[in-house]
């Protein structure tokens, strides 16, 4: 092997990750791992102890086996979900408004032991996969705790996706069961034979419609209806870092990929929530987003509530107004969503004038918030307005709090107090070293990267080469880029594959949507690149109008006196649309869009401004 700087650095770090985990690694195991000779190892080894980069490994002052005991193998989510069924057994865990149906934590827990003991006798166990497809209900909420109790791991897929995109996931995640929601039957249906797993267990739950069960699948009632609502028995110790989720990326620019979360990922992602917001056990909770992605199910959905001993309240598919009432009606405490979910409320809100006194913020994820949206925001639905920034691989790692606002608006905050946000340069060819950062001026733009010891796993499940791609040193590479400042405050401009390159001036999409939307006549916007003869590319703007007398005319003649836009930004194209696309998780499309801006140049859906 052949060393460049380049793939020295990778070595060497993945030497020294070897060594300090297992001080007693052998020299000959070393090079097995790496791939490289002997020679090449003990070299390497001698040059890092030198540097002080391999640590020698010190026998404790005191007797640590029963800490390390206890710690690895007791600290776990389940375990904390088990106490709270002892301490407030008859108190809400789950509503359900749809079905006026109310879980408590000891019903919560029969029934998942119910469920558990179902799929025990059907032979899955320790790391087998149970694949949910479920909307926002009480089955998800049984599905979370479930498979734990039987050491499986949930993979909380997109109940959105399609036939074609279920179908890959189930062949590179190869669940034994399914269990999914009863509007997606026939996804479901074409997904099973698309896919090439088989003898899956296929369970239809959530069916509010009275839909008729497909041939081979089983009704979720039916499955655990004379099961034991005892614990099932097992014959394994869990452990901090066995798997015990696996979510999906939002599959903003590819594929979903597979991120595994540990048991002490669960644990530390909701003590942060616990601290951050603060939630405790007399709070209840409403997520108008998913709980399928890392946003919903540890924001404001089950991970945090039920570790902390609160209440979730069920919505299938948002509805503002009926959130609003819901806020009245279940003493709701706080919401969590999208910011697309917020505009929509406080659209709502200024019509009703609903009695929101209970809530004590909201919370929104996904996608940065504006300037503009925080303050309005803040007026019209609670002055506790928060937003956290992060990804599905790490969780949230900078939040916005209330005390941030005004001046803090349109940033996403600084550094949650377990995670560390940093701005680096950007290289066409390689990842800036973490600790090359670009200037604390909030004008210098970088790629966004983070460190989060406690909520990350810092892998892809089968995926090496995003592994490479993404993780170094203990850094996740957002592929975000923004700015920061002195007191380390970060601003979130645009996605990496999201630049723009016109006459030579990289330009990311959010700065340009965010002039625009200062226009009272926009609703929203989105922003992407069209092909240029001249300039390479030219930017084109896809608008949603507030007020239907808005005239492309108008945008241009705006785009032009903002001040926000030096006239290389400026679109020179414009649409007028119905809808953007968004992701689940309420993060713009910039590639569809990309996509289809040629094609609408060469139609003429695009017109000059």
């Amino acid at each position: 092997m052949k060393l460049t700087s380049e793939n020295k650095s990778e070595l060497f770090s993945q030497i020294i990750s070897l060594c300090n985990s297992n001080p007693q690694i052998t020299i000959n195991e070393v090079a097995e791992k790496c791939g490289i000779s002997r020679q090449t190892a003990s070299k390497s080894i001698a040059e890092l102890k030198n540097g002080n980069k391999i640590f020698k490994s010190y026998p404790r002052t005191y007797d640590d086996r029963m800490f390390a005991d206890t710690f690895e193998h007791d600290y776990t989510w389940l375990n904390g979900f088990m106490r709270n069924v002892r301490r407030y057994s008859k108190s809400t865990a789950v509503i359900d408004p749809q079905t006026d149906k109310i879980w408590t934590y000891s019903a919560l827990n029969s029934e998942a032991n119910r469920f558990a003991n179902a799929l025990q006798k059907r032979g899955l166990g320790k790391n087998d996969v149970v694949m949910s497809a479920l909307r926002n209900c009480p089955a998800f909420a049984v599905s979370y705790v479930a498979p734990r109790k039987i050491g499986s791991i949930l993979l909380a897929a997109n109940a959105s996706l399609s036939s074609g995109e279920m179908a890959l996931l189930m062949d590179h995640n190869q669940p034994k069961a399914v269990i999914y929601s009863a509007n997606i039957i026939s996804t479901i249906i074409d997904a099973s034979k698309l896919t090439k797993c088989k003898n899956v267990l296929y369970i239809l739950a959530d069916n509010i419609e009275g839909k008729e069960i497909p041939e081979g699948h089983v009704l979720y009632e039916d499955l655990i209806k004379d099961e034991s609502d005892e614990n099932p028995k097992v014959d394994f110790r869990p452990h901090i870092y066995d798997e015990v989720l696996r979510l999906c990326t939002s599959g903003t620019t590819a594929l979903p990929k597979s991120v595994p979360i540990s048991d002490i990922n669960e644990v530390l992602s909701a003590h942060d929530v616990i601290m951050q917001y603060p939630l405790n056990r007399f709070d209840v909770t409403l997520n108008m987003t998913p709980w399928f992605h890392r946003g919903g199910c540890h924001c404001a959905g089950p991970g945090p509530v039920f570790y902390v001993g609160g209440a979730c309240v069920v919505m299938r598919d948002f509805k503002p107004s009926v959130t609003l009432g819901w806020v009245s009606k279940y003493k709701i405490t706080f919401l969590m969503g999208a910011p697309t979910n917020l505009e929509m409320l406080y659209r709502a809100q200024e019509r009703s004038h609903s009695d929101l006194s209970n809530l004590h913020g909201i919370v929104t994820m996904g996608a940065p918030l504006s300037r503009a949206d925080c303050i309005k925001f803040s007026n019209t639905l609670t002055p506790n307005i928060y937003n956290g920034y992060g990804t599905t691989e790490t969780f949230w790692n900078a939040f916005l709090r209330p005390y941030d606002l005004p001046e803090g608006a349109g940033s996403v905050g600084g550094s949650c107090i377990d995670d560390e946000v940093r701005v680096v340069n950007v290289y066409e060819h390689k990842k800036a070293e973490p600790d090359d950062e670009v200037p604390h001026d909030k004008m210098t733009e970088g790629e966004v990267i983070i460190k989060s010891p406690a909520k990350s796993s810092y892998s892809y499940f089968k995926n090496e080469a995003m592994n490479k791609a993404r993780y170094y040193k203990g850094w996740y590479y957002t592929g975000d880029t923004g700015t920061w400042d002195e007191n380390c405050i970060v601003t979130i401009r645009g996605r990496k594959d999201d630049m723009m390159v016109v006459s030579g001036e990289n330009i990311y999409p959010s700065q340009i949507e965010d002039a625009i939307n200062q226009n009272p006549k926009v609703r929203d916007c989105i922003v992407t690149a069209v092909p240029d003869k001249v300039r390479g590319q030219s930017v084109a703007a896809y608008v949603i109008p507030e007020d239907e007398s808005l005239t492309i005319d108008e945008l241009a003649a705006f785009c032009a006196q903002s001040p926000m836009l030096s006239k290389y930004k400026r679109p020179r194209y414009f649409a007028l649309v119905k809808e953007i696309p968004h992701t689940a998780t309420g993060k713009k499309q910039h590639y569809q869009m990309k996509e289809r801006a040629a094609k609408d140049l060469e139609t003429g859906f695009l017109r000059r401004g």
